[in-house]
């Protein structure tokens, strides 16, 4: 059976607990992780660098979850989008102040770090020879990272929320039209959240030419990397 390697890099540090009911982690810890994928010097113009929380066990609530930057000059909410992620602030004050990434959960429930992924377009409209490249460009970054070694990429995956009726489509360049069959599972392997409406795309499965189109934006694409 194959098994589907994350289509992100995360790394994830332990968090240090500070109070009974928050979290907090280093933002000097953060941004070193962060700023790999910004040094990154090859291709990568179809992914997409995130700071990442997500729970350690499925009981863990994600409803209401918050992070905070905070220092002695600086508190920002931090936007997270439905798979707790945020666009990281590169911020040289928070830096020399040694700031707190803080988030309302008790120390030891959730896991954070940096996490690329592909980027999503709003027209939905995704070419096929795009979407080989957007995989082999994030390949290529795991192994720069110390990861996915012996990995090729198989295809890409695309998650919606459980009840969204968004519909995924290869539109063959002769004009052949394939539904993708929807299931349930994570947005990302190795989540222990698996309740999204997940749609993949086997590059072997369809003709190399032609083009993906989506009725709506997902939450996220992984790659499949086997």
């Amino acid at each position: 059976m194959f098994k589907l390697l994350l289509l992100g890099l995360a790394l994830l540090p332990a968090f240090a607990g500070a109070q009974e009911d928050s979290d907090w982690i280093e933002y000097r810890d953060a941004y070193r992780q962060m700023i790999w994928f910004e040094k990154y010097g090859k291709p990568k113009q179809f992914l997409q660098n995130h700071f990442r929380i997500r729970p350690r066990d499925k009981s863990v609530p994600t409803d209401g979850l918050r992070l905070t930057l905070n220092g002695k000059a600086t508190h920002v909410a931090l936007p997270l989008d439905a798979l707790g992620r945020a666009v990281f602030p590169f911020s040289k004050a928070a830096y020399d102040d040694n700031a707190e990434l803080t988030v309302n959960r008790k120390a030891g429930q959730l896991k954070s770090g940096a996490w690329v992924s592909i980027v999503t377009r709003p027209d939905g409209v995704y070419a096929a020879a795009d979407l080989r490249t957007a995989c082999d460009q994030l390949l290529a970054y795991l192994r720069y990272s110390g990861e996915a070694a012996g990995k090729s990429c198989a295809g890409v995956q695309f998650s919606y929320p459980k009840n969204d009726a968004s519909q995924v489509q290869f539109h063959a360049a002769g004009g052949a039209v394939t539904m993708l069959a929807a299931k349930e599972g994570p947005a990302f392997s190795g989540d222990v959240v698996a309740t999204f409406r997940v749609f993949v795309y086997r590059f072997a499965a369809l003709p190399e030419a032609g083009q993906i189109v989506t009725s709506s934006t997902p939450l996220a694409i992984a790659a499949l990397l086997e």
